[in-house]
């Protein structure tokens, strides 16, 4: 049985800190990230952990090749098997950073650049806690199973996506995303994300008749039209959830025009809509629907979901999980014993790798990682001490689960 001193030689601050520099000086926008794929293969391999590439192709809209890294460590009986899913791509690097975005630059216990807490950190986290637990533990039940995915950050989450459409998490029984729960939820660590609310990409066009604009009232003004519609849309009346609140509606795009002093005869806006259980497919396109109703237009108006890989992939359903549910108790005694501080649960407010488990792989996904701030913004950093205890957490629940 281990000790603290046993444990301290694969998770402490030190090691965070060296294996998370790295990470962090790899530049991986999404669509880029060989370079730290084979990084991160290669340290599992030097670690002796089980590492292997997954390759997939997503052929339809983007022609992306893309690549994961997978692990398992398999106990002599069986047993539940857990799955701890990380994405090493990160957002584009934006304006206005005052440090260098690759730099790795540590201060006051913080440690900034580009994916350093959305979500290297996490994926540290799961690194070390895996090899801690593959060092010292040496009988357990059931599987871990560790993917480092590519194309989180993209527009289809195609890494995950091509995890679920090849099986992987067909027999598995819980899942762990260390996302920065406490950064997205701005909610102190230590913070459970028990579930999230999902969001579709979705386009609505008017075709109107064109008119010289000195007789305006000869045509149908398609962008007037437009514009009454997405007013109206507005208002639409939005359903609330007691755990994920109300969905929103976001313009996104607006579209129009005709030829010079001519009114237009086509006009579109996309939205990008947030819902919430009981939102599906059909009830948007109701909603707008009764939009377009009330407006009283005259062009005609025809919405398009975005174009996606396979009807599944086009956006993300929200979902939810029991707080009763026995990895949810589970979860919070192995939070409280590592931190001395019961969980704060919460729910993220938008989507991400997290929903295709929880939701299509029909997981019990929670989301818990390390704190700090500004992800997808400039200057963002993580607390790298919330980074240790995330990945004791991570190997303690394994603990508790497995053994």
């Amino acid at each position: 049985m281990e000790t603290a001193k046993d444990l301290a030689q694969y998770i402490n601050y030190e090691r965070v800190t060296a294996l998370l520099t790295d990470l962090v000086k790899i530049y991986s926008p999404y669509f880029e990230e060989d370079e730290v794929m084979e990084y991160t293969y290669k340290w599992l391999k030097e670690q002796g952990l089980d590492a292997s590439f997954h390759h997939y192709h997503e052929k339809k809209v983007t022609d992306f090749r893309g690549t994961n890294v997978v692990g398992r460590l398999k106990g002599k009986n069986k047993g539940p098997i857990v799955l701890l899913n990380g994405h090493l791509d990160t957002v584009q690097i934006c304006e206005g950073w005052t440090r260098d975005p690759l730099g790795a630059e540590i201060e006051d216990g913080k440690l900034y650049g580009v994916g350093a807490l959305d979500m290297k950190g996490g994926c540290v986290a799961i690194m070390l806690a895996v090899e801690a637990f593959s060092k010292t533990v040496k009988d357990f039940n059931g599987e871990v199973l560790y993917t480092f995915v590519s194309d989180e950050e993209g527009p289809y989450g195609l890494g995950t996506d091509a995890l679920i459409l090849d099986g992987y998490t067909q027999d598995v029984d819980v899942a762990i995303v260390p996302e920065p729960s406490s950064g997205f939820s701005d909610v102190a660590f230590p913070c459970i994300c028990l579930g999230a609310r999902g969001g579709w990409n979705y386009t609505v066009t008017f075709k109107g008749k064109s008119a010289h604009a000195a007789n305006p009232e000869k045509g149908i003004d398609a962008i007037e039209d437009a514009a009454k519609v997405l007013l109206e849309l507005k208002k639409s009346p939005l359903n609330h959830d007691p755990k994920l609140g109300q969905g929103s509606i976001a313009v996104i795009d607006f579209k129009g025009g005709g030829a010079a002093c001519s009114i237009a005869d086509t006009a579109s806006f996309t939205i990008f809509r947030h819902t919430v259980r009981g939102e599906d497919l059909a009830y948007l396109k109701r909603e707008v629907e009764e939009a377009v109703k009330r407006a009283a237009i005259k062009s005609t108006a025809t919405m398009e979901f975005r174009e996606a890989p396979h009807p599944e992939s086009g956006g993300f359903h929200p979902y939810t999980v029991s707080e009763d549910n026995p990895y949810t108790k589970a979860l919070k005694k192995t939070i409280l014993e590592v931190t001395g501080e019961e969980a704060k649960t919460a729910y993220f407010a938008s989507i991400g790798d997290f929903n295709s488990l929880g939701d299509r792989a029909k997981l019990p996904t929670y989301v818990i990682g390390p704190t700090g701030e500004n992800y997808h913004s400039y200057d963002e950093y993580v607390e790298i001490n919330s980074v240790v205890k995330t990945a004791e957490i991570i190997y303690h629940y394994l603990k508790e689960i497995l053994v």
